[in-house]
């Protein structure tokens, strides 16, 4: 239940591992301490920003911790995308991460070496990121604010939504079964529980299942739950779901791995 995340472990055709990480919340910190630990992540090659919420970029402060180095033992350069609004409120944040400099008064700190990489929230404009391409998914995060989720992969196809209310048209077509192809694994949010629940900025459940069979995925994983939903027993009711809607449908958990060929 630690900030929503993903880490994409991208295997290129010469055997080649990058490390693409998409958000860095606020428990960030945590996350590496247990699953890079665990996973053996040596390090993150790109990070991916969907939008500028405390849990998507409140880790960045952390960011060097994770950043790769030379053989002299010197920190890389990390390429980070994101939008213009984005690097916006960044930079009021964190105006010596883009400066590249030392708060005042600490100039032993480590600091992070980042090349800041602005992207659109168009589905018709693609970036790469450590050779795997990814298209921007923009949706609604509440009326008036945008957030992007991303489609990426490319003999498997991969789209991630963690913040939604709404599907804006262009984006529900780029992912659905019946507009632009069918996904193999659609990851989306489930902020609530229940039918008569709502939340401006967030799907409830039952909106999140009604997105999936209108998407139509092989197979789709839930994130972003409240610690109030029991995860078993939810998990119990998805499965009679699955097999009745004909769609594998399950909630994610923290540290859970998922093998697919990209």
């Amino acid at each position: 239940r630690l900030n929503t995340s993903l880490l994409i472990d991208y295997c290129h055709d010469d055997g080649t591992h990058k490390y693409i990480l998409i958000d860095i919340g606020k428990t960030f910190r945590e996350q590496v301490l247990r699953w890079f630990v665990h996973h053996k992540v040596p390090y993150v090659d790109s990070i991916i920003l969907t939008h500028e919420h405390a849990d998507a970029v409140l880790g960045l402060d952390e960011v060097w911790v994770v950043q790769p180095r030379n053989d002299r033992n010197d920190v890389e350069q990390i390429p980070i995308f994101l939008t213009q609004f984005t690097m916006d409120s960044i930079t009021r944040r964190f105006p010596y991460l883009v400066e590249q400099k030392p708060e005042d008064g600490d100039e032993d700190a480590q600091v992070a070496k980042i090349d800041w990489k602005i992207i659109e929230d168009d589905v018709d404009k693609p970036f790469v990121a450590s050779g795997l391409q990814c298209v921007p998914l923009p949706v609604m995060h509440g009326e008036g604010y945008i957030c992007l989720g991303f489609l990426f992969g490319r003999r498997a196809r991969v789209a991630y939504l963690s913040d939604v209310s709404r599907f804006l048209p262009k984006t529900e077509h780029a992912i659905s079964k019946s507009g632009a192809g069918q996904v193999d694994l659609l990851i989306l949010e489930n902020s609530l529980h229940g039918v008569g629940d709502s939340f401006s900025t967030h799907l409830t459940l039952s909106e999140s299942l009604d997105a999936i069979k209108r998407i139509h995925p092989k197979r789709a994983l839930l994130i972003g739950m409240r610690h109030f939903l029991g995860h078993q027993r939810e998990n119990q009711m998805l499965a009679e779901w699955s097999i009745r809607e004909g769609i594998p449908t399950q909630l994610a958990h923290d540290g859970l791995r998922v093998f697919i060929d990209l």
